[in-house]
């Protein structure tokens, strides 16, 4: 099938663009690889130390003939996707001395929930606890004992922060191990509806708390479409999932299958074997827009628009906003799912999923099928699922037509001919909106401007009754300089009340929505921030604004506009309190949100 000409020339446009920086990598990775993962590099008493409460394995670990696999894993039990990972270390271990290798806990990485944080002033912390994870990831493996890593991690931040911490350590093979999705409660949509009561004042706590509880019920990752699902596509479109790994739901027999599984093949791909496959060699620039097309086809995180340059740059791939545009306009949106519709991820995962979707995908010519995959070369490999068949673990070639075309459709008859993400630029600066749940008629806003600093004064003027027309929302002084770039999902249910009220509102910010951003037009990640000069912070109360998700425009239509000197914020108080003192340093050395915030590579 010939490639799509677009994701073509923007594929030859990030190769060309990174050509300097992927270079430099794959010699880095070189010199790595040549220096190797030989344990006899070691001093015997560094050999003891690492040995010493490892029991039976200590033997096979001091010959140095079979591969050790090193474990990091995000595992905690107060998130409910990465609750089940408590038992994987044993399941591993088990696995690998029935294939010949042995496996440690290298080291664990914090993972914090955005939906506990959501609103709060922990959220601060959100964003650059991808980097903590990235560093901790970092101290794990620095021991230099494992020949392969198998990383354990679901939600938000943490899979791109393994992710660069694998890329960076990617003279080594890796294999990231999901948990897979709760099962299904309360609709999602039947949840956003007591949301909105509750905001509006119809219903109490006591309402809208049975309405979370009923919806996030058990172990698992939350069942709507948000960041942390969008990982997990992303893990299967790059290669770096065993097929079909990404929804099988947790405590299942199938799931921990596929969890021995990737111990089994974490041993095979090692360089003491004949098929090793680092990760450096995985995540090229191909992969890596296989994931963007993944990320469009299927509506998903605008976070992934900040987490895939960062995760990108520490394997030497350098992405821009224009390629997410691109590849958004040529590719087909093929999947709904809550928040730009009705089913959720257990519902997607049944009417064909990923298999569906990734074979599709490559028989239209949007994906590129001669990548390396941990699981073999080749991204068909994807298009198939795992089935348990007499108690042995076989993948079985994927559905070729939907289950559910109300959930899933082909690329010849999609939802709609493009993307879920645009990008907007003008005199305010370069953002991006996710569009997959906004309904044509919203994507264009021109309005007066209302202006604030955090989001409880947006939640204060609304109480007070003060948004009664047509209103562009500026949100300032969010972004990662200013305060960690936490996400406004908060604001979500007040702004949605205005748009059902029949108002024309968007909203315009240097601040994140996360994935489920959903039916309120949000043009997020403006860069430059305002906390850096940016000309969002020139946005004054009355100003005639101008969001155009159709066109990509965002501006200010003033004609003093560019004139104007921008203002300065007080962000004392976001500098103390839940531990934001110890992140002073990543507010301080962080690059803008359109290069990916980050502060480690």
């Amino acid at each position: 099938m010939h490639l799509n000409d677009t994701i073509a020339r923007v594929t030859e446009r990030v190769i060309e663009r990174s050509r300097p920086a992927r270079s430099a990598y794959l010699d880095k990775i070189a010199r790595a690889q040549d220096a190797g993962v030989k344990r006899a590099h070691l001093t015997c008493g560094n050999q003891a130390h690492a040995y010493a409460a490892m029991g039976d394995d200590k033997a096979a670990l001091v010959a140095e003939e079979a591969p050790n696999l090193g474990i990091v894993t995000a595992y905690n039990d107060m998130l409910s996707a990465h609750q089940p990972f408590k038992d994987y270390p044993d399941r591993i271990k088990a696995a690998a001395r029935a294939a010949g290798a042995t496996a440690q806990v290298a080291g664990g990485v914090p993972a914090m929930c955005d939906g506990v944080t959501q609103g709060q002033t922990g959220m601060e912390l959100s964003l650059f606890s991808r980097d903590v994870i990235a560093l901790a990831t970092g101290v794990s493996l620095s021991h230099n004992t494992f020949d392969a890593a198998l990383y354990l991690g679901v939600c938000d931040k943490i899979v791109p922060g393994l992710v660069i911490a694998a890329a960076t350590f990617g003279h080594i093979p890796g294999i990231f191990v999901p948990a897979g999705p709760m099962t299904s409660g309360l609709p999602n949509d039947e949840k956003a509806k007591v949301r909105q009561k509750f905001a509006t004042g119809e219903v109490g706590r006591d309402k809208l708390m049975e309405a979370e509880m009923a919806s996030y019920h058990g172990p698992g990752t939350c069942t709507f479409y948000g960041t942390a699902n969008s990982n997990q596509m992303l893990m299967e479109f790059m290669g770096l999932h065993l097929p079909g790994a990404s929804f099988v739901n947790p405590g299942t027999p199938l799931r921990d299958a596929l969890t021995d599984e990737a111990a089994r093949r974490a041993a095979a791909i090692t360089a003491q074997g004949n098929d090793y496959r680092p990760v450096s060699e995985i995540l090229d620039e191909k992969a890596i827009v296989n994931g963007i097309v993944g990320l469009m086809a299927t509506g998903g995180s605008t976070n992934l628009v900040i987490h895939l340059p960062a995760m990108a740059r520490a394997a030497g791939v350098i992405l821009d906003i224009e390629d997410f545009n691109d590849i958004s306009a040529a590719t087909p949106l093929m999947a709904k799912v809550y928040p730009n519709g009705l089913a959720d991820v257990n519902h997607f995962h049944a009417a064909g999923g990923l298999a569906y979707m990734i074979g599709d995908l490559l028989d239209g010519g949007y994906l590129h099928p001669d990548t390396k995959t941990i699981a073999g070369d080749g991204l068909a490999l994807y298009a198939s699922e795992p089935k348990l068949k007499d108690g042995a673990l076989v993948w079985e070639a994927g559905p070729k037509e939907s289950l559910n075309d109300r959930i899933l459709r082909p690329t010849a008859d999609a939802f709609q001919p493009t993307g879920g993400l645009r990008e907007l630029k003008g005199n305010i600066g370069r953002s991006v909106m996710k569009v997959s749940a906004v309904a044509p008629e919203h994507r264009v806003v021109e309005a007066k401007a209302r202006v604030f600093h955090d989001q409880d004064a947006v939640k204060t003027a609304f109480k007070a009754g003060e948004f009664t027309e047509d209103t562009v929302v500026v949100v300032r002084f969010q972004g990662p300089k200013a305060n960690g770039m936490p996400e406004l999902h908060s604001l979500t249910p007040t702004l949605s009340v205005l748009l059902g009220r029949g108002l024309k509102v968007a909203l315009v910010t240097d601040g994140r929505m996360s994935g489920a951003s959903g039916k309120v037009p949000a043009a997020i990640h403006v860069s430059p921030e305002a906390a850096d000069g940016g000309p969002i912070a020139k946005v004054r109360d009355g100003d005639l604004v101008r969001v155009d998700a159709e066109t990509g425009l965002l501006e200010v239509l003033e004609a003093d506009f560019d004139a104007r000197s921008p203002v300065t914020a007080d962000l004392s108080a976001n500098e103390t309190g839940l531990g934001r003192e110890l992140f002073a340093a990543f507010r301080h050395h962080c690059g803008q949100a359109s290069d990916g915030a980050g502060t480690v590579v």
